[in-house]
């Protein structure tokens, strides 16, 4: 999976979904995905309620199932910064 393969699966999840009414930044080193409060999407670097930082490769593998993401964040695959309720609710937009 690459940056723009996670990228177009956010924002097609963000569209069906609608506003969580909070904001997450994903953060790659390819580039940057912030879902605002209302379900739009840009590439943009916008302040967020909560930023997501990994590799696409680690990132992937938790969108596929191959990584757990309590696991991922406790062996620091992928790291969370802001507000950490916010980051609960990711379960509902992936």
């Amino acid at each position: 999976m690459t940056f723009q393969d996670i990228n177009d699966r956010i924002a097609t999840m963000a569209a069906q979904k609608g506003g969580l009414g909070v904001s997450f930044k994903f953060a790659f080193p390819e580039g940057i995905i912030v879902v605002k409060n209302d379900g739009t999407v840009t590439n943009e670097n916008e302040e967020a309620d909560c930023t997501i930082s990994a590799t696409v490769e680690n990132f992937s593998k938790v969108m596929s199932g191959d990584l757990n993401p309590m696991m991922a964040v406790m062996t620091g695959k992928i790291k969370i910064s802001g507000d950490m309720s916010v980051a609960m609710k990711l379960q509902n937009l992936l």
